[in-house]
């Protein structure tokens, strides 16, 4: 397995931050690419479990990232992070399977290379798989862009809590401790926050497999 750390110093959201190379041919956008290749995979899947009826083929929100084009693939079967090549001077081959690691500002990401005949190259980290908790193809679009917008937020990396030493601990009892089902309530009615869409947490729930 190869790994390899490239460090993302761009706030902004589709914000190229390495410029390309004078006189390179830069690749188009690949979202007609990407959705041809997986309408043709979702023909195959049709009816299977995994797939949501409801939802189609769609990439989302891609745009230049340090020399690449980032953006999010939604299928009816999984919603993934995919990364192509935009400048081919500085696109580093992956074979499918083997694993590479790219930080944003959100935290360090575990991306999956992957080939296709129509898409070419590409990488996949996953967000959401399966997606049958969505409704409409409406609000897992609007999730994959948050979740696109999302990588960008300093504020949604994961942070270390560090211990509070409590000299004089309450006796928890029965009354002021929750049950279960208290728990189970107050994490469906918490809101979510765009790190519980880039984690791939829905209602409460982890069901994402990120990489």
């Amino acid at each position: 397995m190869t790994s390899e750390r490239l460090e993302s110093t761009s706030a902004r959201p589709g914000h190229a931050t390495t410029p390309p190379v004078p006189g390179a041919s830069l690749l188009p956008d690949p979202s007609t690419r990407l959705v041809d290749a997986f309408r043709v995979v979702a023909k195959r899947m049709a009816g299977l479990p995994v797939v949501n009826p409801v939802l189609a083929v769609e990439a989302v929100g891609f745009a230049p990232w340090q020399g690449h084009w980032l953006g999010v693939l939604l299928t009816p079967w999984f919603m993934n992070l995919v990364v192509t090549p935009r400048d081919p001077s500085l696109w580093q081959p992956l074979p499918p399977g083997a694993k590479r690691s790219y930080d944003f500002p959100a935290g360090q990401y575990e991306f999956i290379g992957a080939q296709d005949e129509l898409a070419g190259q590409f990488l996949m980290c996953s967000l959401f798989s399966p997606l049958l908790q969505f409704d409409d193809h409406e609000t897992a679009r609007l999730v994959a862009q948050l979740a696109r917008d999302a990588l960008f937020d300093v504020e949604n990396a994961e942070h270390p809590v560090m211990p509070v030493a409590n000299l004089s601990p309450a006796v928890a009892t029965a009354d002021s401790a929750p049950g279960p089902l208290e728990s189970l309530e107050a994490s469906l009615a918490a809101p979510q926050s765009k790190r519980d869409f880039l984690r791939g947490r829905w209602a409460g729930t982890d069901r994402g497999n990120r990489g």
